[in-house]
């Protein structure tokens, strides 16, 4: 290759591989957002709202795809950061932190899903191995309404983290800008070509309903859940942290005006709740929707993660804490609000919805103290110990990356 050639993979500057040493607060706003707007949903879904009340929360269901552009941002920095420094990422140590983030807290949830059915929010659950296999987002009965269907979002992850580094792996020999710009165009491309295949041979060879929405079980089975359907925000959070890692000249120009990023991204999140009209959406939303979302979500997160924006210079009261214990609240707080379903009594909407999430953040913020935490410290005890450039000496300090 010559010299003159672009290579996204090429060692950067030693200022680029900067260490991150406090949370960035724009970042916690994005999370802090994600899971409250997410719970809203849940909670309108579960009738612990009254219909006019729905009308902002109907598309909470977007604030997963925040969940997937910060992950694809965040574990994106984590494996690319060693690269630009010239080094090797390791893997062993990538996949030991995601282990230790991730199951200790699941494993909980699951154990009492699945030996206290009392809790769940509905009767019918998954068989146990689609959970334990993360592929759970892959069989899902949508008819029949199963319990702890919302982990679908995590399966999507876990197989993130188990296909992104073998990618890396694959980019990072003989890597050039090219190379990496049409890995992400092409799967990019085919995510948009596969929603357009299933809905046109699966989703509308069943009857519209009055309104012209679509058969929303084939529609929420065969497009909404399968990872392969759902990559454009993991895309879209790879990519910024690419550009932020292996093109600074071109970030710093991206991010020179943040607020501005961030008034684009929520134009483009508002045109995309436009163009979807709801969770189950007609032929071209279900085609080019999901690339703008992710795209816009994206614009959100660069401008959040500038601490010149308004999301990235104040701290807003509760955003951290909302952020840090997120994954807890995820995991647990269909169980509260099952446990807070109105019982008909006449009591008004606000006392049911106060009660949910009142349990919600106390089940949260106990499992995030006696679970989470405890493993997140051990895990940063092992990167102390084993100073690995995955974790310790280019990537993400434990206030940023923690919230991965």
């Amino acid at each position: 290759m010559k010299a003159s050639a672009v290579n996204i993979c090429a060692p950067a500057p030693q200022s680029v591989i900067r260490i991150q040493r406090s949370r960035k607060p724009g970042l916690d706003l994005i999370r802090a957002i994600a899971i409250v707007w997410v719970m809203l949903y849940h909670a309108s879904i579960m009738g612990l709202m009254s219909a006019p009340a729905q009308v902002l929360i109907s598309f909470g269901w977007m604030g997963v795809d925040l969940f997937f552009v910060l992950s694809g941002y965040l574990i994106a920095s984590q494996l690319l950061r060693p690269v630009a420094a010239g080094q090797r990422s390791n893997y062993r140590t990538f996949f030991s932190r995601r282990l230790l983030r991730t199951l200790p807290a699941y494993a909980v949830l699951l154990a009492i899903y699945f030996l206290a059915p009392g809790l769940r929010e509905r009767a019918v659950i998954q068989p146990f191995w689609q959970y334990l296999t993360f592929t759970e987002n892959l069989f899902i009965d949508v008819g029949r309404g199963t319990a702890f269907s919302h982990v679908w979002s995590l399966c999507v992850e876990e197989q993130f983290y188990l296909m992104f580094p073998i990618a890396v792996m694959a980019l990072t020999i003989r890597p050039s800008t090219a190379k990496t710009v049409t890995a992400i165009a092409s799967i990019l491309a085919l995510g948009i070509g596969l929603r357009g295949y299933l809905w046109l041979a699966h989703v509308s060879s069943q009857p519209f309903d009055a309104a012209g929405t679509p058969d929303h079980l084939r529609y929420m089975k065969l497009i909404y859940y399968p990872t392969w359907s759902r990559l454009d925000g993991l895309l879209a959070g790879i990519s910024i942290a690419a550009i932020e890692i292996f093109r600074p000249s071109l970030w710093q120009r991206m991010t020179c005006r943040p607020n501005l990023l961030l008034a684009l991204g929520m134009m483009g999140t508002g045109a995309a709740m436009l163009w979807f009209g709801g969770q189950i959406s007609t032929f071209y939303p279900t085609i080019f929707a999901y690339p703008l979302l992710a795209l816009s979500i994206a614009l959100l997160v660069a401008g959040a993660a500038d601490s010149h924006s308004l999301a990235g210079r104040y701290t807003i009261p509760g955003a951290k804490a909302l952020a840090t214990g997120a994954y807890s609240l995820y995991l647990s707080h269909k169980i509260a609000f099952h446990l807070a379903a109105p019982s008909d009594d006449g009591s008004p909407d606000w006392l049911h919805l106060s009660l949910a999430f009142g349990l919600a953040l106390t089940f949260g913020t106990a499992l995030y103290w006696c679970v989470e935490r405890p493993f997140l410290r051990l895990r940063d005890r092992l990167d102390g110990r084993t100073r690995t450039p995955t974790v310790s000496d280019v990537s993400p300090k434990p206030g940023l990356a923690e919230a991965a």
